[in-house]
This record gives C-alpha cells, sequence and structure tokens, in this order.
C-alpha cells in the first residue's frame, strides 16, 4: 500500500538548522511516521538543511523569492506531494491546501504567535512574560496551516512548566525536545487521515478516539 506523500518546508539558516526535518526522516524508519518524505524545501540554497537533506537522502529544494502562491503550487505540483509539514518555515504560506498542510509552533498560541514570533523571540517573550507573573508554562502547538500566520485550528497543544531559574536558551532546548518527540507521531494522525480538518460550511475536526488536544508535559 503506498504510503502518504509528504513534502516537508525547513528555513534553517545558513549555517545550520534543519533538525526537526531530520528528526521527521529518522522516525519514517523507524515506523512513528508512516509517510515518504519526497523532498524538503528550504530559501537558503545552501545551509543546514541542504546538508541534511543530502546526508539523508532526500531531494532538496530552494525556492526563492518571491514566495507567492504559484510557486508554492508548483513545487507542490513537482514534488507530487500530498501533504505539507511547515518544520520552522519562517514564509507566509499560500497556495497550499490548509487541510493538509501543518505547521509546529515552539509557543503558546494564539498568545505567543504571528508574524515575527518564531524561534528565539517566542522563547523570549515567553521568558519575559514569566518574569512579570504573567504565565506558568510554554507550550509546543500543533496547527493547520491558513493564510494568516499561525491562525488555523490547533490540533496539538502541550503545556510544558517554566522553571525558575529559565533562561531563553535553555528553555528552547527542553521545547525543541519536546518538539522531536511529538511532531512525528501528530504528523503521522494527520497524514493517514486519523485527525482530518473539514473545511466548508460547518468546519469541523475529525479526532481519533480518546484523543486530547490539550497535554501536559511531564
Amino acid at each position: 500500500m503506498q504510503k502518504p506523500r509528504l513534502l516537508v518546508f525547513a528555513s534553517g539558516s545558513k549555517d545550520g538548522g534543519g533538525s526537526g526535518f531530520a528528526n521527521l526522516v529518522l522516525h519514517t524508519k523507524n515506523g512513528i511516521l508512516n509517510a515518504d518524505i519526497v523532498g524538503v524545501v528550504s530559501h537558503h540554497e545552501d545551509g543546514g538543511v541542504r546538508a541534511h537533506a543530502e546526508k539523508l537522502g532526500i531531494p532538496f529544494v530552494h525556492f526563492g523569492s518571491p514566495w507567492d502562491r504559484e510557486g508554492y503550487a508548483r513545487i507542490a505540483r513537482d514534488t507530487g506531494a500530498e501533504f505539507f509539514s511547515l518544520s520552522g518555515w519562517l514564509k507566509l504560506v499560500t497556495g497550499l491546501p490548509p487541510e493538509r498542510t501543518i505547521n509546529i509552533h515552539p509557543g503558546p498560541l494564539p498568545q505567543f504567535g504571528g508574524k515575527g514570533m518564531y524561534g528565539h523571540h517566542v522563547h523570549e517573550a515567553v521568558v519575559a512574560a514569566f518574569r512579570r507573573g504573567e504565565i506558568t508554562h510554554t507550550a509546543i502547538c500543533m496547527h493547520f496551516v491558513t493564510e494568516e500566520y499561525d491562525r488555523g485550528p490547533t490540533i496539538f497543544r502541550l503545556k510544558i512548566p517554566i522553571l525558575v531559574d529559565d533562561t531563553p536558551a535553555s528553555l528552547a532546548a527542553r521545547v525543541n525536545a519536546h518538539e522531536h518527540q511529538w511532531q512525528p507521531i501528530i504528523t503521522d494522525l494527520v497524514v493517514n487521515r486519523h485527525i482530518i480538518w473539514h473545511r466548508g460550511g460547518t468546519q469541523f475536526l475529525t479526532l481519533p478516539p480518546d484523543y486530547t488536544i490539550e497535554r501536559l508535559a511531564a
């Protein structure tokens, strides 16, 4: 039986990045993520994402500006992908099917989402809010992707306690470990149609039996 065809978008950087993408590939090999990763897209022609792709034998696609509807649609068509995973992709997505496109975000949504809220910016804002006594937990969230940053329906939220001595860097490391644990699991549920976003006049989610969106990290 043919596996779902998944395309990963991962910005990375000129000097590194792409660990989330590499982690997804790893979990296709150990059975956690039942999918074929047909490629990875980055807007850096060379860098961490490309290095991971070459090492893992995954086709690499360079997506330079403009990041427009036609460009996304062309890449989807050329790769034959059915589903799309944003794993540290920093550009606004247009032209991909929202009900088949998911993102992972390293902070609580919607409070710590939106344009410019990614990576260290999220962790710095979360730690500052913690110091002001406004929050006690951060979170990783996974959601379907619309044409507005971080506003699609949330399908997974893991609350992570913030420690008194946390810095943005220490919090980022702990959040990243949880992301690597959970992203392949939730992605598998989406690409194998256990989680479905029904879009239309009445929009709703189909979720697996006994599935809970809100969870608390140990």
